[in-house]
């Protein structure tokens, strides 16, 4: 089944350093963890973490002063992506999530898109040299984020297409798509070789991983199937217990009695 990667952002509250957190994964079983921006964090010290855990870092989010929607990004992206790979090269991870910033006022879909192809072709040296794949992330605009840009698996596995670069690929976050446009298993079999990684999350609420309308045992079994062999990662606020929570999505994976789909 999947392997599970926890993102510690959304886990164990505010008050409790990254390093904490890491060491709290480790007594929940799991080996893999992932993080949203790198500005805030004392890289060395999660880098000893990690280590002295016997862990490591799947994922973290691109860091840059401009969105790809910005048509005088591209500087910018450049150099943010550029510093963003020496931290990913600190910490051993081989591909980094970027998101693509909110709608434009006044701008047509088409316009933006031309920019953001753009800017991404900008940073396709940057990958070539670093050997990083980058996973961008459609976002849903219906609960959480009502001027995001990218909202759809084909507007975005369109973006790939287009680019045609073995580096640049989709994140697909399962909650955001299940709110989104629904047909999360389908979804995932069409654009499997789009994705280079998963997030997932309980709907609605973004909740644990069971009780909602989705089912995990299902979708990871799906996820199985197609072969992927990347990390899934666990981005979601726990209702109850912390621990708990994240023994129960390791438990989901390990089944071997899922539902046929």
């Amino acid at each position: 089944m999947p392997r599970l990667s926890v993102c510690i952002e959304t886990f164990f509250g505010k008050d409790v350093t990254p390093q904490d957190k890491i060491v709290h994964c480790k007594e929940c079983g799991y080996d893999a963890v992932e993080f949203w921006g790198w500005g805030n964090k004392d890289i060395a010290a999660l880098k000893a973490t990690v280590q002295s855990n016997g862990m490591y870092v799947s994922t973290f989010g691109a860091s840059s002063e401009r969105p790809l929607v910005d048509p005088n990004a591209r500087s910018a992206l450049v150099e943010g992506l550029e510093k963003t790979a020496k931290v990913a090269s600190e910490l051993g991870v081989d591909r980094l999530i970027m998101t693509t910033g909110n709608q434009r006022r006044g701008e047509r879909f088409d316009t933006t898109r031309h920019t953001v192809l753009r800017n991404l072709r900008a940073l396709l040296p940057v990958l070539d040299k670093t050997g990083l794949m980058l996973v961008i992330e459609p976002l849903n605009p219906i609960a959480n984020h009502p001027t995001y840009w990218l909202t759809t698996m084909p507007e975005a596995a369109d973006l790939v297409y287009e680019l045609d670069h073995p580096q640049v690929k989709l994140l697909m976050d399962i909650y955001h798509q299940q709110i989104t446009e629904g047909n999360v298993i389908a979804t995932i079999r069409e654009y499997i070789e789009c994705i280079g990684h998963f997030h997932c999350a309980g709907v609605p609420g973004r909740h644990e991983l069971v009780g909602g309308e989705l089912d995990y045992r299902a979708i990871f079994k799906a996820i199985d199937e197609t072969g992927y062999d990347a990390h899934v990662g666990l981005e979601f606020h726990p209702a109850g217990d912390t621990m708990e929570a994240l023994r129960q999505a390791r438990e989901l994976t390990a089944a071997r009695d899922c539902v046929a789909v």
